[in-house]
């Protein structure tokens, strides 16, 4: 803490070896599950503010945590959905015969050139989207919202910790009867007669998919329902 001219300035941390290290675990964790979202029902869905939840859950427990800190980790973790978007490109490179298979190396100097240039390319952009701009962008201010709640609550998160492992621990063994020792089931399928015929309407059940509606919301589950009725109640 330091004193100039009658004001009163704090040093806080922003970058720390402990912030860049959970910011990297959950940038992986959480690009892992866009992915496997992405690849099965081909949305994902923003890593920002779940990454600031834990966040400040996580970094509550260390000492001299702060709001800079905790920012710079949900910044790290927030580029887990564009690194999910390649799931949307080299997928379709096999698909349209270009590619054979994934080699390593390739699909890692792919990823990383599709990084580099997405960067270069946000920093002249920048200055024209955000800095010279009106537009509210709903959820960076609501990350900065939660942020602040977290940094002027002065009270223990364990309770949120405590969720998410719970909510973790559930759906893991969710996933593992239904997967691994196939004791539940992971749809339901209905057959009638339709006419002179028989058709089938399926559901599927997955935490997975539960935990991705309820981060991207009712007005986007609604827009894939209507989606779904179309191209299967209309269109097939």
């Amino acid at each position: 803490m330091k004193q100039n001219s009658g004001f009163t300035h704090i040093e806080m941390p922003e970058l720390t070896f402990r912030g860049m290290l959970l910011g990297a675990v959950l940038t992986v964790i959480f690009t892992a599950s866009n992915v496997y979202l992405g690849l099965k029902v081909g949305l994902t869905f923003s890593s920002a503010i779940p990454a600031a939840v834990i966040s400040m859950a996580v970094l509550r427990m260390a000492h001299g945590s702060n709001i800079l800190e905790n920012n710079m980790v949900q910044t790290q973790a927030s580029a887990a959905g564009t690194l999910a978007a390649l799931m949307f490109i080299i997928p379709g490179m096999l698909m349209i015969g270009y590619w054979q298979d994934f080699e390593l190396w390739q699909t890692l100097l792919v990823s990383a050139c599709g990084g580099c240039l997405g960067v270069l390319f946000t920093i002249p952009l920048r200055r024209a989207m955000v800095v010279h701009s009106d537009l509210p962008y709903p959820e960076g201010v609501a990350t900065a919202e939660i942020l602040k709640v977290g940094e002027s609550n002065s009270q223990d998160n364990s309770a949120d910790i405590r969720e998410l492992l719970t909510g973790s621990g559930i759906s893991g063994v969710i996933a593992l009867c239904t997967s691994g020792f196939k004791v539940l089931s992971d749809g339901l399928g209905l057959w009638f007669y339709v006419g002179s015929g028989m058709t089938q309407l399926s559901m599927g059940y997955s935490t997975a998919l539960v935990g991705a509606g309820y981060l991207i919301g009712i007005s986007s589950g609604l827009a894939l329902l209507t989606g779904v009725i179309l191209a299967w109640g209309v269109m097939i």
